[in-house]
């Protein structure tokens, strides 16, 4: 290493000045190749790109920001690094970023809103150019100036909570969970079952199943998403989806629907009428596991089917062993990477100005039976 070489690296981080000298030319024709602006001749511009090698410069960010008002970064708040559903939705969000020369913040909520807010407002404090939320439960009115400045954001898994129930329309990219609610429960209803249960999640959100290498989405018509529609009593977005559409199936099929059907909770399944159940989440299903394991097969504990019959489960998202289990307990299921890559194209069309309305687009929940 030569000694100008050394002198710049002793001296700190090397600046475009030191670019400049270092190759014999303009400070301007330096930034001209840093940008990949035209008028530098092949020779100049090797001379320079070989100069900015040997001193290890690094372009600073800062100046991009004054230019061009963009800082090329992009922010993600995930719910909860523990489910792997999460990290594959930054997967396919990642590509996304790193194909079109974005870096990406991320930040975990534990399911927290009042750390969702912190971790959003520090976000917007360091300039990201757009946001990807997986929405907790509680208000999202703290984004309201932040939208009205037109920052670009997309909720994924299940759309923002408005404090009036009337915010804003927004871009959203979240999984069928009605479409894939009234798969499960015409599959149930195929394999001659009439009485049907549903177990659903709280108002938390419930868990988040995914992870089956569903292709295609489709874009919902209207103006987007504008709050979270889960409505039924205290059920979370998901679980209120999933009614819905275990509802349009049971109609379809002409059949009728008790009211306690739709209500249960795990301690009163043992002793329910029901022959089969729709669970809204893994935790629902591991747990209806959990509670039927120690009903005898012949009924005498109260359980509620027919003599001898074992409960047919299908559940929303698949587990490990679901295959395994007696008997296998198919699931509901949907890519997950596939709703991060959607989420981050969308965003990036924002950002290079698309001014369509915004738009929920809806990922394929597929029925694995087994």
């Amino acid at each position: 290493m030569n000694k100008q070489v050394d002198e710049v690296r002793g001296a700190g981080r090397p600046t475009m000045k030191d670019v400049a000298s270092k190759a014999g030319v303009a400070l301007k024709t330096v930034s001209r190749v840093v940008n990949g602006e035209p008028g530098v001749t092949e020779a100049t511009a090797s001379r320079v790109l070989g100069a900015i090698e040997d001193l290890g410069f690094r372009r600073n960010e800062s100046a991009r920001l004054l230019r061009t008002g963009q800082t090329a970064t992009l922010g993600f708040i995930a719910r909860d690094w523990t489910d792997p559903d999460h990290a594959a939705v930054y997967r396919g969000l990642e590509e996304v970023a790193r194909g079109n020369g974005y870096l990406l913040y991320s930040g975990s909520t534990d399911r927290d809103p009042e750390r969702e807010e912190q971790l959003a407002v520090a976000m917007f404090a360091r300039r990201v150019d757009g946001l990807i939320v997986i929405p907790t439960a509680g208000s999202h009115d703290y984004l309201l100036p932040e939208l009205e400045a037109g920052v670009a954001a997309v909720f994924v898994l299940r759309p923002p909570a408005w404090a009036d129930g009337r915010g804003p329309s927004v871009d959203a990219v979240l999984p069928d969970e009605r479409g894939g609610g009234r798969a499960g429960v015409a599959h149930l209803i195929g394999q001659g079952h009439r009485r049907i249960g549903f177990i659903g999640g709280g108002g938390v959100g419930g868990g988040v199943g995914g992870g089956g290498g569903v292709g295609g989405a489709s874009v919902g018509g209207g103006g987007g998403s504008s709050s979270s529609s889960a409505g039924v009593g205290t059920l979370s977005h998901r679980s209120a989806e999933l009614l819905a559409g275990y509802t349009e199936a049971m109609t379809a099929a002409g059949l009728s629907v008790d009211p306690a059907w739709t209500t249960l909770t795990i301690e009163q399944l043992p002793q329910a009428s029901v022959t089969a159940l729709l669970c809204a989440d893994r935790a629902q299903t591991e747990a209806a596991l959990r509670a039927l394991a120690n009903v005898s097969a012949d009924g005498a504990d109260g359980y509620g089917g027919d003599r001898g019959q074992r409960r047919t489960i299908v559940g929303f998202g698949d587990f490990a062993l679901a295959d395994l289990v007696s008997p296998p307990v198919s699931v509901l299921s949907y890519d997950c990477v596939l709703i991060g890559r959607t989420a981050g194209e969308l965003l990036i069309r924002r950002l290079a100005g698309e001014q369509a309305p915004p738009r929920t687009v809806h990922v394929p929940v597929r029925l694995i039976t087994r």
